[in-house]
Formats: structure tokens, sequence, C-alpha cells
């Protein structure tokens, strides 16, 4: 069977060209050595049960180790600890029966196999169970439970919680687990049990019997390397193997769904190994109805409040500090939305933010008759396949003196960059995208790439704060031109002076040229 690159369930090494996560797989194993619990929590389709399988392989030399998931089953199932018990044991005893678990000896076996069948376990019983099975097993017993999110919203998965944690601190006296892993989207340590929006209650969970679980489990550029490396030895596509794992990274930020969507679409649309193959997969990946987007749709109608925080980073042009307190910025961190960039909020990769961009153009964008402007213009601004820039920035200028021109400086300067991304929307709408720098983004400055047709134009967005200032930015244009490889980029400046004069000009500066329009 020839190798794919896979999006959905389990990834496999002999059927799935996949990153090779050995090295994260051992960090992990140390920690089980250390008899350490902790809990895996990270945003969908991130490689948690992957890991978790992969985990399994590994300890299955020096441990016993049990592989649950709580998916799939019932609500009936948390009606009571009773109930949870007797479908416990029920989970285990089915890893013995197909083999799922090795270092089994007959006397655990028979253990598991007597209990299975009740469909009621007392508490006190269950909790001697816990207590029982490393008693006679003859090997330590890694407990791994995946999916324990569909117990997130039932008081009896926190006194189930409560058992492990009880033999947790009695294990000098008492045998228990070696290790105990819980994996999910949400944060367990800090089990909120009615995760449901419109609930008031909310429970601390006894799991703060964990460890921190730091281990990054995004991808980097040489892991997609070492993917396409293998990817290309059975190929041959004569692809620049750096380069196209640099630019992958760039759009997903090593989020491990979107690296292998991408890779994915790439090989099975024939869409070439190049940037240009790379742009084409991202523009379908943003127009298509996925699990991932689905999700992050879901998630948006839930936590409003984590919504306008979302808004207000994107549109408002504004370095956002990161407060690890703040109810939103948890929550849009747990789900991988978000993203601590060195003190300050970066949403977590350039696709997630060009979705966002498009959602809320959506919403927002038919109150700006900006965007209506633009939508009739369009043709006059693309020219042999490439985005004529200088005229949309004089176009865009001329529409919002005759719209807003009369708005105070309040306004231009909390509204101006919005309505300049809902003015450039439409023109590329189908085509191209955009996305905001995360490194430049502030009060004052916002640097807006623009991916069209194969092509990058940079525009940087500021707030006029006098000549020195617009001197600084020029440079800091430079440098991005550099980093890009362009000898031409594009500066708005949204000036309040009333004897501005607003226009576009061209500034030469060595080789290089800066078309800047002012407002």
């Amino acid at each position: 069977m020839a190798k794919r690159f896979n999006i959905t369930g389990l990834c496999l090494p002999d059927r799935h060209y996949m990153v090779d996560i050995s090295e994260r797989v051992a960090q992990i194993k140390r920690m089980v050595d250390d008899s350490e619990y902790f809990c895996i929590n990270r945003g969908r389709q991130y490689g948690k049960t992957t890991t978790l399988n992969m985990l399994k392989r590994t300890l299955d030399h020096d441990y016993c180790v049990f592989l649950l998931s709580f998916e799939g089953l019932a609500d009936s199932a948390f009606e009571s600890l009773e109930r949870l018990g007797a479908e416990f044991v029920w989970m285990l005893a089915r890893c013995i029966k197909y083999r799922m678990v090795q270092n089994i000896n007959d006397e655990l076996r028979e253990l598991l196999n007597a209990l299975s069948k009740q469909e009621s376990i007392s508490a006190r019983a269950f909790s001697d169970l816990l207590t029982e099975m490393n008693v006679v097993a003859s090997r330590p017993i890694v407990l791994m439970i995946d999916e324990v999110d569909q117990a997130g919203n039932f008081p009896v998965f926190i006194k189930f919680l409560g058992l492990l944690r009880d033999n947790y601190l009695r294990r000098e006296a008492l045998p228990t687990f070696q290790s105990v892993i819980l994996a999910g989207v949400y944060d367990i340590k800090n089990l909120k049990l009615k995760m449901r929006p419109e609930s008031d209650h909310q429970y601390n969970s006894p799991w703060n019997i964990a460890t921190n679980f730091d281990i990054d489990m995004s991808f980097n550029v040489a892991d997609v390397e070492g993917m396409l490396r293998e990817y290309e030895n059975d190929h041959h596509t004569g692809m620049n193997i750096h380069d196209i794992s640099q630019w992958i990274i760039d759009y997903t930020s090593g989020y491990p769904f979107l690296v292998s969507k991408l890779c994915k679409t790439i090989d099975e649309k024939n869409l070439g190994w190049n940037y240009a193959g790379i742009l084409e997969a991202v523009k379908q990946l943003l127009v298509e109805r996925n699990t991932f987007f689905d999700d992050v749709s879901k998630k948006l109608d839930d936590f409003p409040d984590m919504r306008q925080t979302l808004k207000e980073i994107l549109y408002l042009g504004e370095r956002v500090q990161y407060n690890a307190y703040n109810k939103s910025y948890q929550i849009a961190t747990m789900f991988n939305f978000i993203t601590n960039d060195h003190g300050a909020i970066k949403i977590s990769s350039r696709i997630l933010e060009t979705w966002l961009y498009e959602l809320f153009y959506v919403e927002d964008g038919k109150v700006s008759e900006l965007a209506s402007f633009a939508g009739f213009d369009k043709n006059q601004f693309i020219e042999n396949g490439q985005l004529n820039v200088e005229k949309i920035i004089q176009r865009f200028i001329a529409h919002f003196q005759d719209i807003y021109g009369d708005r105070d400086e309040k306004f231009v300067e909390s509204e101006g960059r919005k309505y300049f991304m809902f003015y450039i929307k439409p023109i590329i709408n189908g085509v191209g995208n955009y996305y905001i720098e995360a490194q430049t983004r502030d009060n004052l400055r916002t640097d807006m790439i623009i991916d069209y047709m194969g092509h990058q134009y940079i525009i940087e967005m500021k707030i006029w704060r006098g000549d020195s200032y617009n001197k600084r930015g020029e440079q800091q244009l430079l440098d991005y031109l550099d980093y890009y490889h362009l000898d031409k980029g594009y500066l708005m400046s949204f000036c309040f002076n009333k004897n501005k004069q607003p226009g576009v000009h061209t500034v030469h500066i060595g080789d290089r040229e800066i078309i800047e329009g002012i407002v």
C-alpha cells in the first residue's frame, strides 16, 4: 500500500507520511519513568491520539499499558460512580481480550474479567480495584485515557479523579499506577464541569497533583523536512525541501492538522511543490468546509467574549498584552487559537488569522461602503495577473475622504486600518488572501502581507506621528522588503494633521521604491 498524507484519526508510520515524533515521545516517557501524572491538553486535531499510540508502543517494553478512550461512551456511563466504575472495568477487560495490552499476568486478567460482567460496581469496590490492580500486576501499570472531554460535563468525573488522586497521595503505603495520562482539549487541571457557557456552576478539579505538560507538540521546519524527505524519496518531484518546509511552517505555525492538510492537498491535487502550490493549497483550505474550521466556528459561538477579543486583536492593530488570568485569553489559548508571543497575544497561525478575517468580513463588511466601492472598481486594480497596489491606495484615499473625511481623529485611528482591509478584501477575494505580521502589530504600525497569484505585496499601515516617526517607518519597511526579497513596498499613513495633503507619492531609497499614501 502506497503511503499518503493523513488528516483523519490515527497516523501510522507504515501507512502515512508523518513527522518523526520519537524525540517528543522520549520526553514523555521520561515523565512516565518519573511516576508523573499529567494532562495532554491541546486543540482539536493536534496529534494527541497519534502521540498516545506512539507512546504506548514505547512504554510496552517496560510497563503494562492500558490505553482507553472516553469517546463514544453514552451519557448513562456517567450517571453515577458505580456505573462509571463498571464501564471502566469493561474497557480494561476489553483491552486484555483483544490483546491491546502487553505484560499481562493471569492474576490481573482474572481479576478484571470477573468484574467486567457486572452492571454496577460500588464506589468502595471501585476504589479497592484501582489499588488491587497494581498489587497483582507483574509490571507497573500506566493508565492513559484519551478524549476525556467527553466526561467534562458530569460531576461523577470529579469523583473518579478524586479516587485517582487519593491513591496517588497514598502511593508510599499502597501500590498505585506508575503514571496516569489524560488527553483532551480542555485543561483538566482547572476543570470546569459545566463547560457549556450558559452555566454558572464551576468546580475546581482535584487533579492538582498533575505535573505541567510543557512539551511542544507543534511541528518545526526540521520536522517537516524529515517528512517531505521521505515523500521526495518516493516521488522524486525535485522540490526544494527546506524552502517548502519553511513556507509551510510560515502559514501553519506547525499546527499538525494544518501541516498535513496542506501537504495532502498539494499531493492529491497536483498543485506543485513550490510556493505557488502552497498558496493554492492555502486558498482551497480557506474556502472549504472541514472539521477544523467547523470546530473553530462552534467555539466562537460558544464563547462570545473570546470572539470579541479576537476581533479586537485583528482589527484595532493593537499589540495586546497577554494575561494568563484573563478568562477569554485562557480559553483561546486552550483551543490553540492564540499564543503568548513574548508577552503579547498572537493569533496562532496565518491560516487561522486569514480565516477569521474572512469570517468577520462577512459579518462586518456589509456596513462599510468602502467594500462596495472596491467591488465596483475591482477590474481596474488587476493588470496582467498582478495587483496595482498604487492604484488601490489612490482609490481608497479618494473614497475614504468622500465618506469619512469629516470624522474625528479617534474614528480614523481606531477604524482606518480596519476599513482599508475591508477595501482590499473584495479586490482579492477568491484569488488571494492577506494577513498581519504579529511582530509589527502595535498601536501605531501594522504590516499587511498580501498573497496574490504567487506574488507578495507588503503594505505598512501606520498612524502618523510626525516626520521622524515616518522615517523610521520607511526604514522598517525596507528591512521587511529585504526579508521578502522585494524591491517595492507600500506605506499607508493615517494622518490627523489639519494641513495634510492626502494623496500618493513615491520615495526612492537606494534601489528600492516605496509608494506612500496619506489619508
